[in-house]
């Protein structure tokens, strides 16, 4: 059997409503360049499981409550293993009517539910390359982390022979290459290569099991706190994204303090959000996602997060 006729497929169900075009406009924003793309209303990206290789791609059933994902290749013989991270990528296993409930019950939040009520909070395929990018994102824009990420990926990460779709034919790179690699004139202040180079060598030595299924966030959260130039921003959105924690919440995350400020603007600071932020407990993952959204619709791009 060659490798192009190694596909499995499989119907990840979800409970409805689920905003598709909404995620996919958040994964295509954030596409790492040459890994992963959004094209013909499906995700796509190069993976590796189990020490096979092969082509994801994720669309929605256009009938049934589920989402279809396609594996090509070698990998594709570890197609049940790879429902769960796929799922928790889409974050299917959420429950949009018990949080919708949850979030409604603010005077703020409920129009933004009543408008979107299945959004979800995007996960990550991997927690290491979600926090390599949300090092290279710290005070620039999203356009301009993508661009960065681009070339990390072209120094040192590893392109795939022969492999069948060119906007993802290259790997993203190892914790143990991006901490080796050269990273002079790649566009990124000093510091923040140090810091980016500094997490790469704690992830390759087991310092930061960041992708590990049986570390607890708590724990990670505080190991990745520890590293020279990771803050608490950065520490939230991988809770979110990366270790599915409904309540994280990204603080000091510019658009969210400017949203929450625009609606009362007694509340400046995070300390003074926090009492306000508090009320959405258990959800607060899913708040930020709403008010992102909300910026992204308005503005018409890919902003927030």
């Amino acid at each position: 059997m060659s490798t192009l006729d190694e596909v499995a497929t499989l119907e990840l169900p979800f409970k409805p409503p689920l905003d598709w075009p909404r995620l996919l406009r958040f994964f295509g924003g954030r596409a790492t360049p040459g890994v992963e793309a959004v094209e013909d209303g499906a995700y796509r990206r190069a993976i590796d499981w189990a020490g096979d290789s092969g082509t994801l791609s994720v669309r929605l059933h256009p009938r049934k409550r589920c989402l279809v994902a396609s594996i090509e290749g070698p990998a594709s013989r570890h197609a049940d293993a790879l429902a769960t991270p796929i799922a928790k990528m889409f974050d299917l296993h959420a429950d949009p009517k018990k949080i919708g409930a949850g979030l409604a019950a603010d005077p703020w939040l409920a129009p933004l539910v009543e408008a979107v009520p299945g959004l979800r909070v995007p996960g990550a395929w991997s927690g290491f390359e979600l926090v390599v990018r949300a090092i290279a994102g710290q005070q620039v824009s999203v356009k301009a982390a993508t661009t960065i990420i681009g070339r990390l990926v072209q120094r040192a990460g590893e392109r795939i022979d022969g492999h069948p779709h060119e906007n993802t034919a290259w790997r993203f790179p190892t914790p143990a290459a991006l901490a080796a690699v050269d990273l002079a004139q790649i566009g990124m202040p000093g510091k923040r290569v140090a810091a980016l180079q500094g997490f790469a060598h704690a992830v390759a030595t087991g310092d930061v099991p960041v992708d590990s299924s049986t570390a607890d966030a708590d724990s990670l959260r505080a190991a990745l706190l520890a590293l020279p130039g990771i803050g608490p921003w950065t520490v939230e959105y991988v809770a979110m994204r990366a270790w599915r924690d409904a309540d994280a919440w990204p603080a000091w995350d510019l658009v969210l303090m400017q949203s929450i400020c625009a609606r009362d603007p007694a509340l400046q600071r995070p300390a003074q959000q926090r009492m306000r932020t508090d009320a959405w407990r258990p959800w607060r993952a899913y708040a930020a996602m709403h008010l992102w959204n909300e910026v992204a619709d308005r503005a018409g791009a890919a902003r927030g997060g």
